[in-house]
C-alpha cells in the first residue's frame, strides 16, 4: 500500500482545490495514484465543489427548529435566490437543521459540518454533493442553539418559502414554571418582535463595551465645550436612548409600543401564571454582513 504523504496531499489539493481530508481519502482509496485520486473527487463532486468554492454566496435560506426545550438557528448561503425555491436545497438545509438540533445548544457550524449527515457521510460532504449536483457555491455559514430548563423556546420565521425555512430566523428564551401553551405563544411574539426590531443584545450588559465607549465618544463630542458635568449627564442620556434602540428588553414592543418588552413580558405574568425570564435569543437575517462583489450587490 502505497505511503500518502503531505507532499502527495498538497499536490492533489493544488489540482483539484479539495479539502486536505477529502484528498487523503482519495489518495487512501486509490493508493497514492494521484490522477485516479482527481477522478475519484470528480465523481463525488468535491472537485467540481472546490471549483466554484471561490464564488460568493450570500443569498439562501435561515433554517429554525425547536424541539421541547431546545432551539437551533441555522444559515445556508447559496449564490442566487433561485436556489433557495429549489426542493433539494431546501432538504438539505433542513437536514443541515436536524443535525444541528441534536447537537444543540452548544453547537457551531464547525461542529455541524463535521457531524454524521442523515443517508452516510458528514454534513460538508453533503454539501458539496449539493453543490456538485445544484451547480452553485453553498457554505453552511453559522448555527447557534439556546436551551431553557423549563419554560419555552420562542420561535418565528419571517419571508418563510417552506416550513421553518425563511429570510429571517428567531429563536427566543423564555424562562418560567408557568402554562407552557401561554409561553409558547408569548415566545412567538417576542420572536416576531426581534425578527422586525433586530436588538444587538438583551439588555444594556449585553452589549459589546467597546460599542458604548463608541457611543461615549460620539456624544461627548457632539456636545464639546460644554462643562464636564453637564456633558456626563447628556452622555447617560444619550446611552439610556441607545440602549431602548438596542437592547430588547428596554426596546418599545412592536405589537403595544407603548410598552416596552420588559413591561410587556412582565404583563403576560398573568396569563402565563408565573414569573417570567427573558434568558437569550438568536436572530439570523439571511445574508447579513455578506459582501458582495460591486456587479452582484
Amino acid at each position: 500500500m502505497a505511503v500518502i504523504t503531505a507532499g502527495l496531499v498538497k499536490d492533489l489539493r493544488e489540482k483539484t482545490g479539495a479539502g486536505m481530508m477529502d484528498c487523503k481519502h482519495a489518495l487512501a482509496e486509490t493508493d497514492g495514484d494521484i490522477e485516479a485520486a482527481i477522478d475519484w473527487l470528480r465523481k463525488k463532486g468535491l472537485a467540481k465543489a472546490a471549483k466554484k468554492s471561490g464564488r460568493v454566496a450570500a443569498d439562501g435560506l435561515v433554517g429554525v427548529a425547536v424541539e421541547d426545550l431546545v432551539g437551533v438557528v441555522v444559515e445556508v448561503n447559496s449564490e442566487t435566490d433561485f436556489v433557495a425555491r429549489n426542493d433539494d436545497f431546501q432538504g438539505l438545509v433542513r437536514g443541515v437543521v436536524a443535525v444541528a438540533l441534536d447537537k444543540a445548544p452548544a453547537v457551531d457550524a464547525e461542529t455541524v459540518l463535521g457531524a454524521h449527515y442523515m443517508g452516510g457521510g458528514t454534513v460538508s460532504e453533503a454539501i458539496a454533493n449539493a453543490i456538485a449536483t445544484i451547480g452553485e457555491n453553498m457554505t453552511l455559514r453559522r448555527v447557534q442553539g439556546l436551551r431553557v430548563s423549563e419554560g419555552a423556546i420562542g420561535h418565528y420565521v419571517h419571508g418563510q418559502i417552506a416550513d421553518g425555512l425563511g429570510r429571517i430566523g428567531v429563536i427566543v428564551g423564555l424562562e418560567s414554571k408557568g402554562d407552557r401553551d401561554a409561553l409558547a405563544a408569548l415566545g412567538r411574539h417576542v420572536a416576531m418582535h426581534i425578527a422586525a426590531a433586530s436588538p444587538v443584545a438583551l439588555n444594556a450588559e449585553g452589549v459589546d463595551p467597546a460599542t458604548i465607549a463608541r457611543e461615549r465618544s460620539v456624544l461627548a463630542e457632539k456636545n464639546a465645550g460644554k462643562p464636564g458635568h453637564v456633558i456626563e449627564k447628556i452622555v447617560e442620556s444619550g446611552l439610556k436612548t441607545y440602549y431602548k434602540e438596542v437592547c430588547l428588553l428596554d426596546q418599545p414592543y412592536v405589537h403595544d409600543p407603548a410598552k416596552s418588552v420588559a413591561q410587556a413580558v412582565k404583563e403576560a405574568e398573568k396569563t402565563v401564571g408565573a414569573p417570567i425570564a427573558v434568558t437569550g435569543f438568536v436572530r439570523f437575517a439571511l445574508g447579513e454582513g455578506v459582501e458582495k462583489p460591486a456587479e452582484e450587490a
